[in-house]
């Protein structure tokens, strides 16, 4: 019974940075998941899979799992890669790889 936590990525329909500055503490899966034979769908007998908190910081969430004796890893964000800010950006003159040919 161990614990992720992490930061979760914005999805593909997210433009902005909203619900991307809270951390997620999930049990990682005991058992593999099992295809029903009658209908087809996904299923698991590990009830844990379903709990996933959310904390405001990673320190919090690696408080609470201390507190109830939880081992634990934590995987760290990638850093975001910076783009231009505007679209004027693209045509500068001053830019350091030319954009166009």
């Amino acid at each position: 019974m161990r614990a992720r936590i992490y930061r979760p990525a914005k999805t593909a329909m997210q433009s902005g940075a909203a619900l991307t500055k809270r951390w997620v503490l999930e049990y990682e899966p005991e058992s593999p998941r099992a295809i029903d034979p009658l209908m087809g769908w996904t299923s698991s007998s590990d009830m844990r899979s379903q709990v996933v908190l959310d904390f405001d910081t990673c320190e919090e969430a690696i408080a609470f799992a201390k507190k109830i004796d939880i081992p634990y890893r934590v995987f760290e964000p990638p850093a975001a890669k910076v783009r231009p800010r505007s679209y004027s950006d693209n045509f500068r003159f001053d830019r350091k790889i030319p954009w166009s040919h």
